[in-house]
């Protein structure tokens, strides 16, 4: 008996403390913000504590519907007071508050029915968002159509499409299933998305470190061609280093991209491929803060490197991307099955000339397939990225001005020169 009652007062107190947890942040709103508004820290203490004690009554009585009539005695009570205290303001309406009152009532009852773990969890939550009510809205007035609608995109893409898909072979060679090819899409999207995003939200505006690595995350290939155009109209040799930074970091982004998405698809295949990409990120990271330094004897940063990042989830983006990958995918199969290993490096050395992520994507599916062939893997997502870097440092050479050309020339031999080593000497 005492254990239960040791329990009963542990689950009366943690409900009580929901409802001072919301309460405070309540009271302060009140104070600070809306005098007239309703409830405070001993209303919503007491509300918890009805929901705790009718729920706790149920339980005893074996009838639900005590704790059902006071949940809405207390929705009618909060009714009440919101149509008594908007009456001469209803330019001021809102529900915050009220809804909080019957939310802490519901989670007081929820301790008592045994989800005193969940209620607490739902409590803090509730606390955060009524909290960070302005940083909340700040976040919501920074999304614009485009950016709600990708996000609808890739919410329909990974909870209706998906679902629908067959998760299973469905060619010949066993090497397409359509499941794992679009979930897959999905991932790579979403990444595209965390960039596109952090490109519209922070610009170009602060500078090429932020331009480099938020629009990288999306394409450090649009990063590159950006600041290549750039490169044109303004070759001095001063911001040619800052441009240089950019692009590098770009790169660097792309490096970590890559060990990222192999963790998440295949992380054995991680261990083969770490080596190469951490040198060769900390070599491009190396050279990035180089020009940085030697960039800011420049006065003033050049404000007009804007990466020009589209929609990373339109359905037409998303198919080509697919459409890709499983080319790709098939041809790998093929090597595989026809070919010595050295094709596979001229595959993914021809892949990388576009892409790295679906090659990535690839090579991860076939190390998950041939263990035996994980360091095969690992060679050709290295070749593909390898070969993606020279294309990038082959662009600038013929959109961009010389003086950027010139240092992204000298850092991609860098590059190029040490993941060589790494791959054949390691």
């Amino acid at each position: 008996m005492s254990e239960f009652d040791i329990d009963m007062v542990q689950n009366f107190l943690i409900a009580l403390l929901l409802g001072a947890l919301v309460g405070i942040e309540r009271e302060k709103h009140r104070r600070d913000e809306h005098p007239g508004s309703f409830g405070g820290l001993r209303t919503y203490i007491l509300f918890a504590q009805a929901g705790a004690v009718s729920a706790w009554l149920s339980l005893h009585l074996q009838s639900p519907w005590l704790f059902v009539i006071t949940v809405l005695v207390v929705a009618l009570a909060v009714l009440t007071a919101y149509i008594l205290e908007n009456r001469h303001t209803p330019s001021e309406l809102g529900l915050t508050s009220e809804i909080s009152a019957i939310t802490v009532c519901l989670l007081g009852g929820a301790v008592m029915f045994g989800y005193a773990e969940l209620a607490v969890m739902l409590g803090i939550l509730t606390s955060a968002i009524l909290t960070f009510k302005r940083p909340l809205h700040i976040m919501v007035s920074k999304i614009d159509n485009e950016d709600l609608y990708a996000g609808v995109k890739l919410l329909i893409a990974s909870f209706i499409v998906l679902p629908l898909l067959p998760n299973e072979p469905i060619d010949p060679w066993q090497a397409l299933n359509p499941y794992r090819l679009w979930l897959l899409v999905i991932l790579i999207s979403s990444m595209s998305l965390l960039g596109y995003v952090a490109v519209r939200w922070l610009g170009a505006a602060h500078g090429a470190v932020v331009t480099g690595i938020s629009g990288g995350l999306a394409s450090s290939t649009a990063v590159t061609l950006s600041f290549a155009r750039s490169s044109k109209f303004e070759p001095d040799p001063l911001a040619a280093d800052t441009q240089a930074c950019g692009v590098l970091l770009a790169w660097l982004v792309m490096f970590i991209r890559v060990m990222v998405t192999v963790s998440i698809v295949h992380k054995p295949l991680l261990a083969h491929l770490w080596l190469p990409f951490c040198v060769m990120a900390a070599a491009t990271g190396i050279m990035a803060a180089i020009y940085y330094q030697l960039g800011r004897r420049r006065y003033q940063a050049p404000q007009q490197s804007s990466v020009k990042v589209s929609n990373p989830f339109s359905l037409i983006a998303a198919m080509k991307f697919g459409a890709l990958f499983a080319v790709i995918l098939l041809l790998v199969k093929l090597t595989e099955q026809y070919a010595a290993s050295e094709g596979m490096y001229l595959l993914a050395a021809v892949a990388g000339l576009t892409d790295v992520d679906a090659i990535t994507l690839s090579m991860a599916d076939y190390a998950r397939r041939i263990p035996d062939g994980i360091a095969l893997a690992a060679g050709a997502v290295t070749v593909a990225a390898l070969s993606n870097t020279v294309v990038k440092c082959a662009l600038v050479f013929i959109l961009g001005g010389r003086a950027l050309a010139n240092k992204l020339l000298a850092a991609t031999l860098v590059i190029l020169a040490l993941g060589l080593a790494v791959l054949f000497f390691v």
